[in-house]
């Protein structure tokens, strides 16, 4: 019949085991949720060198995979340490819930995030082009060089003669309620409208 291992481990090294053996597990998940968000993360370079995917697209992408990887290590490791699944799914559910009315109070904010992300994914304009945002096809908006695009706002350097220098910040979700003209690389508007004979 065998005997177990720990038969033949001194006395003292038996009390040890219960924090030993579970240390060396949560440290080979951190060390699995390294290696795997390192390979991630180089194969989402790849794949954008190769496919020329545009950086606005794959920084998001890559925090994705990480805070993924890193939930999922931290649940992992909370249940190694003793947390049952039922008070994390508990948990869960009451963040679900108050983050369900979180959305529904914040949802303009919401808005102009899913729209920042349809900007980056159709890419309608990029930066450096020069577009105008039109109330109506007839009446001029907000015309200039786009020179940033983050989560909430496009923001346009004003090219209007008056008013030189001053940036225009235009929420996401108001450029996909509006008609956008768009000229492509910046072009300067006083050879890209066409002058009145």
């Amino acid at each position: 019949m065998r005997r177990p291992l720990t038969t033949y481990l001194p006395d003292w090294t038996r009390d040890w085991l219960e924090i030993i053996v579970p240390g060396l597990q949560i440290l080979l998940i951190l060390l699995v949720a390294w290696v795997l968000q390192y390979l991630l993360r180089r194969l989402v370079n790849r794949l954008s060198d190769h496919y020329q995917l545009p950086r606005e697209l794959t920084v998001p992408l890559k925090g994705f995979l990480r805070w993924t990887i890193m939930t999922a290590a931290m649940l992992l490791v909370l249940e190694r340490m003793g947390v049952s699944a039922t008070v994390l799914w508990t948990a869960f559910t009451g963040f679900a819930t108050v983050g369900a009315v979180a959305f529904f109070a914040a949802w303009s904010v919401l808005s102009n995030l899913f729209c920042a992300f349809l900007i980056f994914t159709v890419r309608p304009f990029r930066l450096g082009d020069t577009i105008e945002v039109l109330d109506t096809a007839e009446k001029p908006g907000a015309r200039g060089r786009v020179v940033d695009i983050n989560l909430l706002y496009t923001t346009l350097e004003d090219s209007d003669a008056e008013h030189v220098s001053t940036l225009l910040q235009i929420p996401n979700s108001l450029i996909f309620q509006r008609v956008v003209r768009r000229w492509k690389g910046g072009q300067p508007l006083s050879t890209a409208v066409p002058k009145a004979l």
